[in-house]
């Protein structure tokens, strides 16, 4: 192959080099994230192992609220005694899982439970189905006096792009967070976490505790494993392609 021929190839591949290299970048990159998120995973799975079962304990004191860190308290089991202010009740729309598999749309009861020192604490109480959003529909769901709630302590419900804004004027809600909930209904002291019931039966049936996954799937490894592959064998096609216009074309005698 002459210089010039030379210089054309390489010229021809300077283009292309430079795709694969920025998608051998990105495959990369996704299969470290993947296995950043492995990790996160991994860490999340040991918190909810560790603080989700055995006796339940005091949730923190209105003392300690400021300070509170859901890595520090977030799914450890809790038993809280107080009075539901069922008044205000908030239906947080969402899916929980249904017959055969499919998700079954619904709302999660917010409710404060008002504390013995007057601190209010708000309680997932569980599930129901969208024609039981109205507490005319379950008149026996809520208990008036003291109760005792056992459940797992958690943080309020991250809000992303997809989700839609609330709508207190019409107890429209999409998120279960405590603050935003007491703010509309003008209640002070309230908790930055909420307390997820666990599923000890309600009055009536409704609604449904104990939602709250432990179980979490973990197939970050294996999406690290493929992106990690993918970019192999991109390694292997850009080799085989750069080496036939690198290798000279053999001439007949």
């Amino acid at each position: 192959m002459t210089r010039s021929a030379s210089l054309q190839t390489g010229r021809s591949l300077v283009f292309p080099s430079l795709a694969a290299l920025v998608a051998f970048a990105i495959l990369i990159g996704l299969g470290t994230w993947q296995l950043q998120r492995k990790a996160w995973k991994d860490g999340l799975l040991a918190q909810i192992q560790a603080r989700a079962h055995g006796e339940p304990g005091d949730i923190v004191p209105p003392s300690g609220w400021t300070a509170w860190r859901a890595s520090e308290d977030e799914f450890r089991r809790v038993q809280v005694t107080g009075a539901f202010l069922h008044p205000f009740e908030t239906p947080v729309y969402g899916l929980a899982p249904g017959q055969r598999g499919a998700p079954a749309q619904g709302y999660y009861l917010m409710t404060p439970l008002r504390l013995a020192d007057g601190a209010t604490v708000m309680v997932n109480r569980g599930f129901v189905p969208m024609e039981l959003r109205d507490p005319a529909a379950r008149p026996e769901s809520q208990p008036a006096g003291e109760v005792t709630v056992t459940g797992l302590v958690r943080a309020p419900e991250e809000r992303n792009a997809f989700t839609p804004a609330d709508d207190p004027a019409r107890n429209t809600w999409f998120a279960r967070d405590p603050q935003a909930i007491a703010n509309a209904r003008n209640l002070d002291r309230v908790a930055p976490f909420y307390v997820e019931a666990d599923a000890t039966p309600n009055p009536g049936g409704w609604p449904k505790g104990g939602q709250t996954r432990l179980d979490l799937p973990n197939n970050h490894l294996q999406y690290a494993v493929t992106w990690y592959g993918i970019a192999l064998t991109l390694v292997g096609v850009f080799a085989a392609f750069a080496w036939r216009r690198i290798k000279p074309v053999a001439q007949p005698s």
